[in-house]
């Protein structure tokens, strides 16, 4: 599947089930693990489950597998792997302490794109 239509997909599956703060890294020139790095939030735990498992419903159906889910149980920031796309929901305060924009997008400028 072409990068562009899997994150259309994600991005879908976050917006759909109401994320905040979407934003798409495309970490290609600074990561050799993944292509994009997809960040959204969620109002609770439940909300954070529920949107990742929105994101794997949504790819399975459209046959991307995902290699990995992590952080399901707590749900404060749940990685759901793409291989060329992974995805990180979060609960707004673990978004913060953990600052992942900042930490990607610090040399790949130009490259941070919000949707929503």
């Amino acid at each position: 599947m072409q990068l562009e239509a899997l994150q259309t997909i994600v991005v879908n599956a976050l917006e759909e089930i109401k994320a905040q703060d979407i934003e798409v890294l495309d970490v290609r020139r600074i990561a050799s693990f993944t292509d994009l790095m997809i960040i959204a939030s969620g109002t609770s735990t439940r909300q954070v489950k529920a949107l990742a498992d929105k994101v794997v419903e949504k790819c399975v159906a459209a046959g991307v597998r995902p290699l990995g889910v992590e952080g399901q149980q707590e749900a404060e920031w749940v990685l759901v792997d793409l291989v060329d796309i992974v995805v990180h929901v979060m609960l707004p305060q673990t978004r913060d302490f953990y600052n992942l924009e900042k930490l990607w997008a610090a040399d790949s400028t130009g490259l941070r794109h919000s949707t929503g």
